[in-house]
């Protein structure tokens, strides 16, 4: 019972919606590029820099939300290398992302180094503090899972109905949905297909980045080597998973979260003899499982991966 039991505690929920809030906003940053046709592989290190720029800037004298914001630039201008490197060059997006990631993360490092060259143990700052939402975090179970959480969270949530919005119900939207389909199309509309791609992309990396400075902002308050730990290629997943959908992408990264929160409370339980490696290997499994269920009915864009020249038919 036990086992059960967890479930049904407040606790245990709002744990998961911690661990699945930097996974929604990289899985909407990673779904608003592919929308446009672009797969941004460097996410794993966008979520570093955004982690590291976000806690530096607090750290020398920052505001909170100034770190945020100077995390979301640093997020556009690497989504913007990587978007001058395959949109108008056509470059592998598979190579491409890659170099992002070890570019960005083996600079964050660097810097990190170079600020704090005697420091052995990460310096904290003073992160993002829990608000509860008055009457709604006294709602049994669902109240501190939901509404006793930090402003990044509550920007997580809010970010998913914005996208839908844009995505589905814009001009912009349209627009973006349609290059990621058939970029001729757009093209024959007077639109550049090579600035609306290069733009959504910066718009996902700075997703990406923001979700980064969530672990170090609101998670772990300070910045710590290998701290992502595959986070970005879990949103890679999840994006398929949701089908491309901003919605499903939410549910995903809380299914993710809940397996997640589930196996360290199962460590806890007592009588439990299994290396500790077997559950933290199990919301990666159920993740996978799932993700062959959904991917078999996922509808890709058409043009995503496939690079554009103008003028081109």
């Amino acid at each position: 019972m036990e086992f059960i039991d967890i479930l049904f505690a407040g606790s245990f929920w709002a744990a998961a919606v911690r661990i699945a809030t930097p996974l929604i906003m990289g899985t909407l940053g990673a779904l608003i590029c592919e929308r446009a046709g672009v797969l941004n592989l460097g996410i794993e290190g966008i979520f570093t820099v955004g982690a590291l720029v976000g806690w530096m800037a607090v750290y020398q004298g920052a505001d909170l939300w100034t770190g945020v914001l100077l995390a979301a630039m640093v997020g556009m201008l690497f989504g913007l290398i990587h978007g001058i490197l395959t949109v108008p060059l056509a470059l592998s997006q598979h190579v491409t992302g890659i170099g992002i990631t070890l570019l960005a993360t083996s600079l964050s490092y660097f810097a990190y180094r170079i600020a704090l060259p005697e420091v052995t143990s990460p310096p904290r700052i003073e992160a993002f503090p829990t608000y509860a939402i008055w009457g709604l975090s006294e709602i049994p179970v669902l109240g501190p899972a939901l509404f006793t959480q930090t402003p990044l969270t509550y920007l997580a949530f809010l970010l998913v109905p914005l996208t839908a919005y844009v995505l589905y119900r814009t001009p912009l939207g349209l627009a973006v949905r349609t290059v990621g389909e058939n970029p001729a199309a757009v093209e024959a509309q007077g639109i550049d297909v090579y600035r609306l791609r290069i733009g959504a992309v910066m718009v996902g990396s700075a997703f990406m980045a923001v979700g980064g400075a969530f672990l170090t902002m609101s998670a772990f308050n300070a910045f710590f080597f290998e701290m992502v730990a595959g986070r970005g290629w879990i949103c890679i997943a999840l994006v398929v998973f949701a089908s491309w959908r901003p919605g499903k992408a939410m549910l995903g990264a809380l299914l993710f979260g809940a397996f997640d929160a589930y196996q360290v409370r199962l460590q806890q339980q007592s009588g439990i003899e299994l290396p500790y490696q077997v559950f933290l290997m199990m919301p990666y499994l159920l993740s996978i499982l799932a993700l062959i269920a959904m991917a078999r009915r996922a509808s890709y864009p058409k043009a995503l991966l496939v690079p554009y020249r103008k003028g081109e038919r």
